[in-house]
């Protein structure tokens, strides 16, 4: 079905095709039909970060920024959903054109900057879904917020989303918010983190229930510092960590048209970066240590290398702009049997 769609799609400009599908998906919702086309993957629960996931593949962050879509999405037989990312703020992001595909790699390049109309309107559309499954929630600072003040967006998306997510996720990651990334990196790590801790157990004695917290990574990052980055995670005390994100290293891709293009590289190109950093977080954070593999996921043989490379759980975007919802299930089918094609 997706297949004899997805030539109409990518007829149209990237951000209208996304914006279409998610909007036709919507429309039926509830409906009974998306689960008709594309029928629920089997049942194959995995404990991660203290929650019991229906099945290890989930939705990555950046496909439904603001929670419009949780009731449609849902109805895809993912595992876990992960909306966002929000910011305390609205912002519209960056200028258009803003996302490419590059259809002979299986990628996406996308410069989008967190748009999304923040805090508020992302808790009324979540208090409007019908959705009861997992919910993870990605928070990110705005873009004008000075970078000594990083934290106080991050605080304020926790303090919001605490009573509306099942766990959230702080996007220290994104290459398209200028001095973002610098937040991964020595003592910024460590003090964002740690404040970020603080007050996931000050929440947790004032609402009376826990919130597991992870942090999103980025690929670009040499050995040593995936070293610091587990070493942190485990010295502070978060919840789990979700590698990775997009990757600002274009070199798979430079012969293609669009490939040049500014902003994070997503799709089969990221499949073994984002394979290499959750093979080494898993040598340095031992093998209890939640991991989230996201990148490059386009087949349910890529699903399962992020599995046999130490991961927990795994979550699509890219994969689904070219593959189509079907991918759900193969991906949840080749993990539980251990073999992908």
């Amino acid at each position: 079905m997706y297949q004899a769609l997805r030539p109409l799609f990518f007829r149209l400009p990237p951000e209208t095709a996304h914006w279409l599908a998610l909007e036709s998906a919507r429309a039926v919702a509830g409906s009974g039909l998306l689960g008709r086309l594309w029928p629920a993957p089997p049942a194959a629960p995995v404990e991660v970060m203290g929650l019991t996931l229906p099945n290890p593949v989930g939705l990555a962050a950046g496909l439904d920024k603001e929670g419009r879509y949780i009731d449609a999405l849902g109805e895809l037989g993912f595992g876990f959903l992960e909306i966002g990312t929000v910011t305390p703020r609205p912002q519209p992001g960056n200028p258009k054109p803003r996302l490419f595909r590059l259809p002979a790699h299986e990628a996406i390049i996308n410069r989008m900057g967190f748009n999304n109309h923040g805090l508020e309107a992302m808790a009324a559309n979540i208090r409007a879904s019908r959705y009861s499954g997992i919910l993870g929630i990605n928070v990110g600072r705005n873009k004008d917020t000075p970078a000594d003040q990083a934290l106080d967006d991050y605080l304020a998306g926790i303090e919001r989303m605490w009573s509306l997510a099942d766990y959230l996720t702080i996007n220290v990651s994104s290459p398209n918010t200028p001095g973002l990334r610098d937040l991964q990196h020595g003592d910024a790590l460590r003090s964002l983190l740690a404040g970020i801790r603080e007050k996931q157990l000050a929440l947790t004695e004032s609402m009376g229930h826990y919130v597991p917290i992870a942090v999103k990574v980025a690929p670009d990052m040499d050995e040593a510092a995936v070293r610091f980055m587990a070493e942190t995670l485990r010295e502070v005390g978060m919840d789990g960590v979700i590698a990775t994100n997009t990757t600002v290293d274009h070199s798979a891709v430079l012969r293609d048209p669009l490939g040049e293009e500014t902003g994070g590289l997503s799709g089969r190109p990221l499949a073994e970066p984002s394979t290499a950093v959750i093979r080494q977080l898993r040598a340095e954070l031992g093998v209890d240590f939640p991991i989230i593999g996201v990148g490059g996921i386009t087949s349910s043989a890529a699903a399962l290398a992020k599995i046999r490379a130490g991961a927990s759980a795994v979550q699509l975007y890219s994969g689904l702009i070219y593959r189509g919802p079907h991918l759900v299930a193969d991906c949840a089918r080749a993990i539980a049997g251990g073999s992908g094609a």
